[in-house]
C-alpha cells in the first residue's frame, strides 16, 4: 500500500519530465551557471544526468579511481580533459582510461600538467586514441624527455603544446615534435635548458604556422632569434631571462618578416634601449611590450619611439627602471590607449609622474606601483579622478599613502576587482572607503597591523564577490571579523590568516560555513586547537591546500578529522605541530590526493615511524620537505623509492625553535 502511494505521489512529476525532450533539457542546462547548481541538476533523475552528459564539454578529474567511469560516461562529447590534479596518474592508468572510450573520443585538449607519472607509453596511447587532439599541456612534468616528445609527435594535428620545465627535452625531442607536428601554432618550452640554437633553427624551418612562442630562460644566442625572425605568422614572443641575447639579436626581429603583437624581453641582461628601439621600429603594431629589469634607465630615444605605437600599445611593463616624472608624462602623451602599466620597484616614481600618466592614459585598467615608496595620496587622487575603468591596483609597500588616498580610489574606481595594500599604513577607515567597490574580488592586507575586525565588517557588508583575502600578520583581527567575512563573503576561496594571533576555535567555526574555501593558511595560530581544525574539515570539504605550521595545539585529533573529511586535500604543512606517528600515519594512509607535504621538526614522530608512514603512502607525492638531519637517518631505499616516483625532496637546515 505504501509503495503504491509513493508511485502515485511521483506520477505527476514523472509525467512532467517525460514531456521534456533531451534538447530542451540541454537548453535549460545552458542557463545554469553555478557549478553547485549544475551538480544538483544531474542528481535529479536519469534524464537530467543524461542531458548533462551530452552537454558537458570539459572535465577536471580529482580522483584516479573515478577516471575510467567518468570517461565512459562522457567519452562521446568531451572536448577538454584536465588530469593535472589527478594524483597517482601513470602510463597504465591513462592508457586504460583512454581505452574505455576507444573509438568515440572527440578530445581536442588534454592537460597533464605536473602529471609526473606519465611517460612515453601513456603519451603514445593518448596520441593513438585521440585523432582530433589539438592541445596538450605537459608543463612541470620534469621527467618528460625526448622519448616522450617522440611519442607525442604522432599527434600530427597538434596546434598547442606546453613543455615548461620538461628538463629532459633536448634538441632531439624538439626536432621530433617539429617534424611530426608541423601545424603547431602555440609552443612553450620555457626552462627546457637542454634546447639550443640547433633545435630552435629546425623548429623555425618546420613549424611555419607558429603564432605564439615562449623560449624563456633558454641558453640560446642571437642565432635563435635570427631563425625566429623568419616566422611570418609569429605574433607573441617571450624571451624572459635569455641572458645570451643582446641588441644584435633584437635587430634580427626588426628586419624579420613576422608581425609581432607582443614581445617580452624582461630580465634579458644584455638588452639595451637601442635594441628595443629597433624592435619598435620594425613592429609598429605592437600591443604588449615587457622590458622589465633589462637596463636601469629609460632612454629618451626609446620613449620617443613609443609615439609610433600610440594607436596599438595597450600593455607596457617597465618593472625595475628609473622612471622620472618627465618619462611618465611622455608615456601619457604617446600611449593613450594603455590598459595596463607595470612600474613595480621603479625608482624616482613620484606623485607628479603618476598624475601625468593617469591624466594621459584614462583607459588604464591595471596599475602596478609595488614598492614605489615616494608616492602619497596625491597619486591616488589622480588615479581616482581619471582612471574610472580601473580593475587592478597594486600598492604593496607604498608607505606614504593613508586612508585619505583610499577614499579617492573607493569613490573614483567603482569597478575595482583587485587591490594589494600589503605593508601599507592604513586603518579600518580605508576599508570603509574600499567597501564601495562592490565588485572587489581580491584584497591583500598583509602586514597591515592597524586593520581590525571593524574593517572586515565594512568589507563584508558590500563586497559579496570577494574570493581571495590576505590578512597575514593582521594582529588586531579577531573571531568577530571572521564571523562577518563568513557571513558576507560566502564565495571566498583563498584566505591567509598566518600569525593573526587573536584567532581561536570560534573563528574556525565561523569559517566552516565557507563551502567554496580551497586554500587556507593558519600558520602560527597558537589559540587554534584540533577542535577548530575539525570544524574546518567538516565544513570545508573542497579544501585543497592547508597550512598548519606552528599551530602548537593541533594534534592527532585534528589530523584524523582531516583524514576523514578532506579527501581533496593536495597540499598540507604540519611542520612543528605536536602530532604523533599515529596521526601522521592516519593522514598519509587516508588522503590519496596529497602531492605536497611539509613535515619539518615533528618531534613526536620517531624516525622509524616517519619512514613507515612515507612507505605506506599510496598516492603520488611530488614534493616533500624534511629536516636535513633526517637525510642520514632515513634508509637509502626509501629515498631512492621517492626519487623513482619523481618526488622532489627539499632538505631544510633550520634549527628547532619553540614559539612562545
Amino acid at each position: 500500500m505504501k509503495r503504491a502511494h509513493q508511485q502515485h505521489r511521483h506520477q505527476p512529476f514523472d509525467s512532467i519530465l517525460a514531456a521534456l525532450s533531451v534538447d530542451l533539457l540541454i537548453q535549460i542546462l545552458e542557463r545554469v551557471d553555478d557549478p553547485g547548481d549544475r551538480k544538483a541538476w544531474r542528481l535529479v533523475c536519469r534524464d537530467f544526468l543524461r542531458a548533462e552528459a551530452l552537454h558537458r564539454r570539459g572535465l577536471r578529474v580529482l580522483r584516479l579511481e573515478a577516471l575510467p567511469g567518468l570517461l565512459r560516461r562522457y567519452a562521446a562529447c568531451l572536448d577538454l580533459l584536465d588530469l593535472s590534479a589527478c594524483p597517482g596518474l601513470g602510463d597504465h592508468a591513462l592508457a586504460t582510461a583512454l581505452f574505455a572510450g576507444a573509438g568515440s573520443w572527440l578530445l581536442k585538449s588534454v592537460s597533464l600538467s605536473r602529471a609526473s607519472g606519465v611517460g612515453w607509453r601513456g603519451l603514445a596511447a593518448l596520441a593513438a586514441a585521440c585523432p582530433r587532439l589539438e592541445s596538450v599541456d605537459l608543463s612541470h612534468c620534469v621527467g618528460v624527455g625526448d622519448r616522450e616528445a617522440a611519442a607525442l609527435a604522432a599527434a600530427e594535428g597538434l596546434r598547442m603544446l606546453r613543455l615548461d620545465k620538461c628538463l629532459r627535452v633536448t634538441d632531439v625531442g624538439l626536432a621530433k615534435l617539429a617534424v611530426g607536428c608541423p601545424a603547431l601554432e602555440n609552443l612553450s618550452i620555457k626552462w627546457c635548458l637542454e634546447i639550443s640554437d640547433i633545435g630552435i633553427e629546425l623548429l623555425a624551418k618546420k613549424c611555419r604556422d607558429l603564432r605564439v612562442l615562449d623560449i624563456s630562460y633558454l641558453k640560446i644566442t642571437n642565432s635563435s632569434v635570427k631563425s625566429i625572425s623568419s616566422l611570418g605568422k609569429l605574433e607573441v614572443l617571450s624571451m624572459v631571462g635569455c641572458s645570451n641575447i643582446d641588441d644584435e639579436g633584437l635587430q634580427f626581429l626588426d628586419n624579420g618578416s613576422n608581425s609581432l603583437r607582443s614581445i617580452d624581453v624582461s630580465r634579458c641582461d644584455n638588452v639595451t634601449a637601442s635594441g628595443l628601439t629597433s624592435v619598435i621600429e620594425g613592429h609598429m603594431c605592437l600591443q604588449k611590450l615587457n622590458v622589465g629589469d633589462c637596463f636601469p634607465e629609460l632612454a629618451p630615444l626609446f620613449l620617443s619611439k613609443l609615439n609610433g605605437l600610440k594607436d596599438s600599445l595597450t600593455v607596457l611593463i617597465l618593472d625595475g627602471f628609473q622612471v622620472s616624472a618627465s618619462s611618465l608624462k611622455i608615456i601619457g602623451v604617446n600611449c593613450k590607449n594603455l590598459s595596463e602599466i607595470g612600474l613595480s620597484k621603479c625608482k624616482w616614481v613620484t606623485d607628479e609622474g603618476i598624475s601625468e600618466l593617469a591624466a594621459g592614459c584614462v583607459n588604464l585598467m591595471s596599475i602596478d606601483l609595488t614598492c614605489c615608496r615616494m608616492l602619497t595620496d596625491k597619486a591616488l587622487m589622480a588615479i581616482g579622478e581619471h582612471n574610472k575603468k580601473l580593475v587592478c591596483l597594486r600598492l604593496e609597500s607604498c608607505s606614504l599613502i593613508t586612508d585619505k588616498g583610499l577614499e579617492y580610489i573607493g569613490t573614483g574606481c567603482p569597478k575595482l576587482e583587485e587591490i594589494d595594500l600589503t605593508d601599507c599604513p592604513i586603518t579600518d577607515t580605508a576599508m570603509k572607503y574600499l567597501s564601495r567597490c562592490w565588485e572587489l574580488m581580491i584584497l591583500k592586507l598583509g602586514l597591515c597591523d592597524k586593520i581590525s575586525s571593524e574593517g572586515l565588517v565594512h568589507i563584508a557588508s558590500n563586497c559579496q564577490n570577494l574570493c581571495e583575502l590576505d590578512l597575514y600578520r593582521c594582529i588586531e583581527v579577531t573571531d568577530d571579523g571572521l564571523a562577518a567575512i563568513a557571513t558576507g563573503c560566502s564565495k571566498l576561496q583563498k584566505l591567509n590568516l598566518c600569525y593573526c594571533i587573536q584567532i581561536t576555535d570560534r573563528g574556525m567555526k565561523h569559517l566552516s560555513c565557507l563551502e567554496d574555501l580551497r586554500d587556507l593558511e593558519l600558520r602560527g595560530l597558537h589559540h587554534v586547537t584540533s577542535l577548530g581544525v575539525t570544524s574546518i574539515a567538516i565544513g570545508c570539504r573542497r579544501l585543497t591546500e592547508l597550512d598548519l605550521k606552528r599551530c602548537n595545539l593541533v594534534d592527532n585529533v585534528g589530523l584524523c578529522a582531516l583524514a576523514q573529511y578532506t579527501g581533496n586535500l593536495r597540499q598540507i604543512n604540519i611542520s612543528y605541530c605536536p602530532v604523533s606517528s599515529m596521526g601522521l600515519c592516519k593522514l598519509l594512509g587516508t588522503l590519496k590526493c596529497l602531492q605536497d607535504v611539509k613535515l619539518v621538526h615533528l618531534t613526536h614522530v620517531p624516525v622509524e615511524r616517519l619512514e613507515l608512514a612515507l612507505r605506506a603512502y599510496g598516492g603520488q607525492l611530488k614534493k616533500l620537505k624534511l629536516f636535513i638531519g633526517l637525510r642520514d637517518l632515513l634508509s637509502p631505499w626509501l629515498i631512492q623509492m621517492l626519487h623513482a616516483r619523481r618526488c622532489r625532496i627539499r632538505w631544510v637546515d633550520k634549527p628547532l625553535v619553540f614559539s612562545p
